[in-house]
């Protein structure tokens, strides 16, 4: 069954949503929620260019420690010396804010703020969010964070330099080194800015999604989309603030005298006043956010995943309630884990093993997402569209990078593999590049609704395989050289004998960065050529059920031009044995499918007939 236009009268009356607005009302102070959702896409992709060209440049150093690349001054400055290296402090300042960037303002930001912001309203069959002007809010004080983020990079004394997990002492003297002065002060400042627009937009989607469902959308008939937007909306609300106050504590630290993370510190020789505080304190607040992070940007991107197989193998998703009680259940245990972090802190080896069950134990319910997804590809009527390569690719990397996890995640083992690349290769593919997986995944397939075009599928295939390729050639070997030894943050090898041995594999890792980095030009030329010359899209391009393919083919403020669609199943429902296509849409009523409908849902149609719904239909069930 595919989609039709379906007009429900019930006493009620058409109304026209539409809002006509000047420029800046339109597309700059924009209170719709589409509008804001591409504001957030657009900022993301700006901020992963810059994030990924900073770890092309500390590639550069790690991979040709004696190149010459003075012909990088001209972008650099006095951060190239007058041997023409990189200078040892800008380098871990290039590792902090590649780090800071990629996971806050691209993986939070941009793939939560996004798909949240685009899709709850459509999917759950609402006019816009609670608060069209919060909306806005939250994403202009993101836009003001990334000015100020963006305004460290060029300060003279360099932007923040004390890893992306920015631990104190060293982020809280600014005396420390170059990049604790103004550069650590703007970060703290940006990073204030960006919670509260987290929290803002955290608000806003928990009461959408709680209160403003339209008629029928009960929360078994949600999408897994809406499930993963709402979880990921009630970690951040929870877990946003601690870090707000860690942050606030280290700026009364560094500039009002006080002493939170500070204590018996000597500089040049020299005691400073401060006494009593511990930057252990730091950690335990800084990863009670860090941790509930990592599923913060993953289960948007595993929730788009959902969907996105679901629709291609053209199969009912395996074990809705099951993705759904895994979800809740990783959500809940995200908030217990964070000390896993910490194991060589000289935590207490029993409160260590305490963390070490529960960060085992975490990995059951993501085992049981990646069995659902391999379950629902199985046997499943495949269509291979860019979407659904980059949906299959974050389940591999989901896969791989999670059995590093297991290693990780006991004590004895870290212990040993903690400071070294294990850990930067275990991250980047289970959290970073199976988060980036799941954004791209999402704009191939919602790339139709946002802007009434189809982007270029053979592009896109070209972008996924040398991106799906690249990201196992940059991360595979860094497990290797990981258990070899190599630590992570150093500048260079060249001075140790034993970790110099491994300098061509760091070369190859190196080239292999540049080239799935230089992949990412494919896609912008295919996202911006796409929006103005791309082949106008179809209502419904994938055939899938669920909501937003209801609305005009670019919908406007208030989604639907008439009624709001009312909803009678769950999202889920493809290749039903007896339906005359493949696909059946959530506001299709049983009454009109009594070829296909099970025992229960002919029951349905009585509950149909009693409320009185006079529906008319329209058939254009391909879209068109």
């Amino acid at each position: 069954m595919a989609t039709a236009d379906i007009h429900i009268t019930e006493g009620g009356h058409d109304h026209d949503h539409d809002h006509h607005g000047n420029f800046w009302t339109t597309y700059v102070f924009s209170t719709d929620h589409k509008m804001i959702a591409k504001q957030y896409l657009l900022t993301g992709i700006f901020w992963a260019l810059i994030g990924g060209t900073l770890s092309v440049i500390f590639r550069l150093q790690l991979g040709f420690p004696d190149a010459d690349i003075s012909w990088l001054e001209p972008l650099l400055g006095k951060w190239i010396t007058e041997q023409g290296k990189l200078d040892p402090e800008f380098y871990l300042a290039l590792v902090t804010m590649h780090g800071t960037i990629m996971v806050f303002f691209v993986l939070t930001a941009g793939l939560s703020g996004t798909f949240s912001n685009f899709l709850i309203p459509l999917q759950i069959g609402a006019r816009d969010m609670a608060s069209g002007f919060m909306n806005m809010l939250s994403y202009w004080a993101f836009f003001l964070s990334s000015v100020v983020m963006f305004i460290s990079l060029f300060i003279e004394t360099g932007p923040a330099s004390g890893g992306w997990v920015i631990y104190p002492p060293l982020s809280a003297l600014p005396q420390a080194v170059s990049g604790s002065g103004l550069g650590m002060t703007l970060w703290l400042v940006a990073m204030a800015l960006f919670i509260v627009s987290q929290l803002l937009g955290g608000v806003n989607y928990i009461a959408t999604v709680i209160n403003m469902r339209t008629h029928g959308m009960s929360f078994s008939k949600l999408p897994l989309t809406i499930w993963a937007f709402f979880l990921t909306a009630v970690i951040g609300l929870l877990s946003f603030p601690v870090l707000l106050s860690a942050a606030l504590l280290l700026i009364f630290d560094r500039s009002f005298g006080t002493s939170f993370y500070l204590s018996d510190i000597y500089i040049g020789g020299e005691a400073l006043p401060n006494q009593g505080g511990s930057p252990v304190l730091f950690q335990h607040l800084f990863w009670f956010l860090g941790h509930p992070e990592v599923y913060i940007v993953l289960l948007p991107a595993l929730g788009i995943t959902s969907e996105v197989v679901a629709t291609n193998s053209r199969k009912p998703i395996f074990g809705y309630k099951a993705m759904v009680g895994s979800m809740l259940f990783i959500a809940i245990l995200s908030f217990v884990v964070w000390a896993h972090h910490m194991f060589v802190s000289g935590m207490n080896p029993f409160l260590g093993s305490v963390f070490m069950l529960l960060t085992l134990i975490i990995a059951v319910p993501s085992a049981v997402k990646v069995f659902n997804y391999l379950t629902t590809l199985w046997r499943g009527n495949l269509r291979f569209t860019p979407a659904m390569l980059f949906a299959i690719g974050l389940v591999s990397f989901f896969i791989s990078g999670g059995l590093t996890g297991i290693f990780l995640g006991n004590s004895a083992i870290d212990i040993q593999l903690h400071d070294t690349y294990f850990v930067v290769a275990h991250f980047h593919l289970v959290m970073g590049s199976a988060s980036f997986f799941g954004m791209m995944c999402g704009i191939y397939h919602w790339f139709p609704k946002m802007f009434g075009r189809m982007m270029d599928n053979r592009l896109g295939y070209i972008h996924f395989w040398l991106t799906f390729a690249g990201v196992y050639m940059v991360f595979f070997p860094m497990h290797y050289i990981g258990i070899a030894g190599y630590p992570r943050r150093y500048y260079s090898f060249t001075n140790f004998d034993t970790l110099n041995s491994f300098s061509d594999l760091n070369m190859f890792v190196s080239i292999a960065a540049i080239i799935t980095f230089s992949a990412q030009v494919i896609f912008i030329f295919n996202f911006f050529h796409s929006i103005w010359r791309g082949r106008k899209a179809t209502a419904n391009p994938w055939e899938s059920n669920t909501l937003e393919w209801t609305t005009p083919v670019v919908p406007g403020h208030g989604n639907w031009p008439g009624e709001i669609p009312k909803v009678y199943r769950w999202p889920y429902d493809y290749s039903k044995p007896g339906s005359k296509e493949d696909f059946i849409p959530q506001h299709i009523p049983f009454s009109m499918t009594p070829e296909s409908n099970l025992p229960h849902e002919n029951e349905m149609i009585k509950l149909e007939k009693e409320e009185g719904v006079n529906v008319v239909v329209v058939d254009d069930r391909k879209g068109h």
